[in-house]
């Protein structure tokens, strides 16, 4: 496994690489989450590179850039047992040098949801995307269904500034008891860690009352708020139900939606999701799935 820092050595190590070249971008502190985008990309491509860059331009002014959990050295040994040939660790000096104006500004797709909550997160999100690729050039490159309306975008993105790549989707990952895995979830203490179990419970519950029948989605919707307030320890930031390539709000439902949701459990930020689509949901699979 080669690990490289600045442009000129990804681009010498870039061209070692075999076709297909598949990327599994990150912000580090990996889990099996993330390795589970790591076995896709080894399964599908003949070389996999993984970035670990902590993006600074994709956190507010009132979120965890300092506190962002990192464990670098753990992050290699794990990428190390899985076969990863690249690891890029650009610094802020290489993605954002002195001068550096350039943005990638997504429009419709980043105005609701996480990006009504979250001003210029996706200006971030996107400009780094398109900076990875841009340095990597990949075959094919590696999202995880948790950050459903990142997907959105960065597919949104990709059509639009025509990268020759295949943006490639792959189950939300949980833990055993339903929690959707992420970085995160290390601030929750063991109460709020039980609590945070609401936010699958609400979705469940939205998907038994589609189940009997309800296809109206602000019903839905309310399901979904019931069952977080009646979590004390969870405070509802807003729940969806919306068109999976729109993100428009539904009022009635046939057979493709997203429904998603955000939530404080004390001072963390939880998201989650599950998908309809065709008329099948995708509700993630759990840790105990993947063994």
């Amino acid at each position: 496994m080669e690990i490289v820092k600045s442009l000129n050595e990804l681009r010498n190590a870039r061209q070692n690489l075999p076709a297909p070249l598949g990327l599994v971008p990150t912000m580090g502190f990996l889990h099996p989450g993330h390795l589970s985008l790591v076995r896709r990309a080894r399964a599908e491509c003949a070389a996999v590179a993984v970035s670990i860059f902590v993006n600074p331009t994709q956190f507010g002014p009132q979120e965890d850039l300092a506190a962002y959990p990192r464990d670098l050295e753990k992050d290699l040994a794990l990428l190390q047992v899985a076969g990863v040939d690249l690891v890029w660790l650009p610094t802020n000096e290489v993605m954002y040098p002195a001068g550096y104006q350039t943005w990638v500004d997504v429009e419709s797709v980043t105005q609701t949801l996480e990006g009504a909550r979250r001003p210029g997160h996706f200006r971030g999100v996107a400009t780094v995307v398109a900076k990875l690729f841009n340095g990597v050039q990949p075959h094919k490159a590696y999202f995880g269904q948790k950050d459903a309306q990142q997907a959105v975008v960065i597919r949104q993105m990709a059509r639009d500034l025509n990268f020759p790549l295949e943006i490639v989707i792959c189950p939300l990952i949980r833990e055993t008891d339903g929690l959707a895995m992420s970085s995160r979830n290390t601030y929750l203490n063991p109460e709020q860690r039980q609590a945070a179990t609401v936010l699958s419970r609400a979705l469940r519950a939205a998907k038994a009352a589609y189940e009997a029948g309800d296809r109206v989605a602000e019903n839905l919707r309310q399901v979904m708020i019931a069952e977080i307030e009646g979590e004390s320890l969870a405070h509802l930031q807003y729940v969806s139900v919306a068109h999976p390539d729109t993100l428009e709000e539904l009022n009635m439902l046939e057979d493709d939606a997203l429904f998603s949701m955000a939530v404080y459990v004390g001072q963390t930020r939880l998201i989650d999701n599950f998908l309809l689509q065709a008329g099948r949901w995708q509700v993630g699979e759990r840790i105990n799935e993947r063994a």
